[in-house]
């Protein structure tokens, strides 16, 4: 444990760098915000390393300590790094600031920082966090959040528990961004049309339902491909899979972009979520979308304009007819289907730019500097 070379400037702390939605949008802030005078840690065990270079773009100093703060049998470990890390901020010439991506380590150090230095915590959706993080609110500076579904839902959080309202303050509204891909090329729908599943596997994402669909498409015979992008494949029954296309885990970015410039859907069955990158992604690339009306989805997404919301979240079976009853009219109706990509195309060159993204968060970042002053 040795000290630092140099003072910082900002303290990012995050769980993982492995694939996901989050740590994406974690590596694109540092990248915003970030530079020599910054340093990240780590404090979970990674799964892989595919974004790591995508925090290390941000030319900040990055340390992984999760063999140290992610041993459960080494625990007082955890406990040394808290008292170290918090003395290290506390004794700075320089005030720093303090980035919470939904970090446990970070929130367990909170109470122990100066008041004088601003912490900011990012949350991506209402879960478990959102009420381990209760206890701390009182040492948050700023609060960021990527859904307004999720703001309302913390909202209602706050008064069921009687927070007050100067911490419903402190709640500020920044929607992710992403780099927009420069090719607009129209569309083929003169063929297969391709409905792209992209993302992680795990439960609440319910990947067996788009393989249930892909199924039932194939037994009405419609001119329908389903792809399946990401480390997905245990999560389909295994006599679904002759039905499906499984592209696996891809960290290479054009090899991504050239899956969606063939998509035609992007499709999302999950019964949970903030609003997914997946959706901003798919959108950018000229995608429809097909997706369960959960978190903001709603708000971007509008029935027989750029895409489709099955009218249940919870009936499974309904999700699958739905979606077939879906595909089936597009179909059809190939023009309504290149409108739809083309309608989101504009959507998200208007509403997801990365420039938006960064000047919010440094404007955010600059704001709690310039009150120190």
């Amino acid at each position: 444990m040795l000290p630092l070379k140099k003072e910082y400037e900002t303290f990012y702390f995050f769980p993982f760098y492995h694939t996901g939605g989050a740590e994406k949008v974690h590596a694109l802030v540092t990248q915003a915000t970030g530079g020599p005078n910054s340093i990240i840690y780590f404090t979970r065990t990674s799964h892989d390393k595919n974004f790591y270079a995508d925090f290390v773009k941000s030319g900040s100093t990055i340390k992984d300590i999760s063999r140290y703060t992610d041993n459960k049998f080494l625990y007082f470990l955890n406990l040394i790094y808290r008292g170290y890390i918090s003395g290290v901020i506390n004794n700075q010439k320089k005030t720093a600031l303090i980035f919470n991506g939904q970090c446990n380590f970070a929130y367990k150090i909170s109470p122990w920082i100066k008041k004088r230095i601003p912490q900011i915590e990012l949350i991506h959706s209402f879960n478990t966090f959102s009420w381990i993080r209760i206890p701390f609110l009182p040492f948050i500076s700023r609060t960021v959040m990527i859904s307004q579904v999720r703001i309302d839902d913390h909202l209602k959080q706050y008064k069921k528990l009687k927070v007050p309202d100067v911490y419903k303050a402190r709640i500020q509204h920044i929607v992710n961004g992403i780099p927009l891909p420069l090719s607009k090329k129209q569309k083929d729908v003169t063929e297969t049309i391709k409905v792209l599943y992209a993302g992680r596997g795990t439960e609440e994402k319910r990947v067996n339902l788009v393989a249930k669909i892909a199924v039932r498409s194939a037994q009405e015979a419609l001119p329908v491909e389903f792809l399946f992008m990401g480390d997905v494949r245990e999560a389909i029954s295994p006599s679904l899979r002759s039905f499906c296309t499984i592209l696996g885990h891809l960290v290479d970015q054009k090899k991504i972009d050239e899956v969606y410039s063939k998509a035609h859907l992007v499709i999302i069955t999950s019964y949970t979520e903030g609003f997914p990158l997946v959706i901003e992604e798919g959108m950018s690339h000229g995608c429809g979308v097909i997706a369960t009306p959960v978190g903001d989805i709603p708000i971007h997404v509008k029935p027989h304009e750029n895409g489709f919301l099955f009218s249940s979240i919870w009936d499974e079976a309904l999700i699958v007819e739905e979606g077939v009853k879906f595909l089936s009219l597009l179909s059809k109706e190939k023009g309504l289907l290149l409108q739809m990509g083309e309608n989101n195309r504009k959507y998200a060159y208007e509403n997801f730019s990365l420039e938006a993204f960064d000047k919010k968060y440094r404007q955010l970042f600059d704001q709690l500097r310039n009150n120190l002053s």
